[in-house]
């Protein structure tokens, strides 16, 4: 039923939103193009096994183990390492988050093998909401999507209505009469940064959740947040989620035709709306 096919792609589309909200915030902010983003979503996912499955963590407990220690690792990057790439042209900071990619994906293959790893949601990940008409909504990927409008409201509410959303603008405008109104672009940036990595971890626990996780599928959780942040228009965090949605949509109809068009029907949908509107959606700043 193309109404259930719909839907489902919506709320699949709220997972793809988690996943492009932390990339369009470091860039919104920093224009930080980061392409370890995607192998922090997968690092984030092991994480959450490691506090589930090794040290017995209840489920949605491992947020509160994982969540702390992506934002601290994100802050600690950003303020050795990534800032001092800014501001030298877009190679430095491409070259320089190319290597943590490669860096985690080997250091997980090492410890953790080319295995597929998981966890295990129980009955909740079948459980669905009976809407009638042979439409039914999972509570999972419902709990999925109002957590990432959520996280989204939150980021604006924070963005416009308290002190550090407006050293965040600020340093987006211009760091150097930041610096000079008292601002400290550098930690405002590993703040940021620390920022972008605590939704990593939210959306590293619900990819874990969803599905099993390997080392190396980091670069096409990349570009699924790479695609949603571009169709959203970049560093617009509600444009993000429309973005996300699109895809969701997209590879949902695309598996309703054929289970293995799924991927593919979401990059021509990208390809479409890149040839429609280049900027995006709703290209817009991080205080818009």
């Amino acid at each position: 039923m193309w109404i259930d096919t719909i839907l489902q792609g919506v709320l699949l589309g709220g997972l793809y939103a988690l996943f492009a909200t932390g990339l369009s915030l470091s860039f919104g902010i920093m224009r930080l193009v980061n392409l370890a983003h995607g192998d922090f979503i997968v690092l984030a996912a092991y994480g959450g096994v490691v506090a589930v499955n090794w040290l017995g963590v209840p489920l949605y407990g491992s947020i509160v183990v994982v969540l702390p220690l992506m934002a601290t690792l994100g802050y600690v990057l950003q303020r050795l390492v990534l800032n001092h790439t800014l501001g030298q042209g877009i190679l430095p900071p491409l070259l320089v988050t190319f290597g943590i990619s490669v860096i985690i994906q080997n250091v997980l293959l090492t410890v953790f093998s080319a295995d597929s790893q998981g966890l295990n949601t129980g009955a909740f990940q079948t459980t669905s909401l009976d809407l009638g008409g042979g439409i039914a909504l999972g509570w999972f990927p419902l709990l999925v999507f109002a957590t990432a409008v959520g996280v989204i409201v939150g980021l604006q509410l924070l963005s416009s209505h308290t002190a550090l959303g407006r050293a965040f603008r600020a340093t987006s405008d211009d760091p150097r009469i930041a610096q000079l109104m008292g601002i400290d672009h550098h930690h405002a940036y590993a703040l940021a940064m620390a920022l972008t990595m605590a939704v990593v971890a939210i959306a590293g626990i619900y990819l874990a959740m969803r599905t099993t996780v390997t080392p190396t599928i980091g670069p096409i959780r990349l570009l699924l947040a790479f695609e949603a942040v571009i169709i959203g228009g970049m560093g617009s965090l509600w444009g993000t989620l429309v973005g996300g949605i699109i895809l969701g949509v997209a590879q949902s109809i695309g598996n309703h035709i054929n289970p293995g068009f799924g991927l593919l029907a979401g990059h021509l949908a990208f390809l479409i709306m890149l040839m429609l509107r280049p900027a995006g959606l709703f290209p817009k700043t991080l205080d818009a």
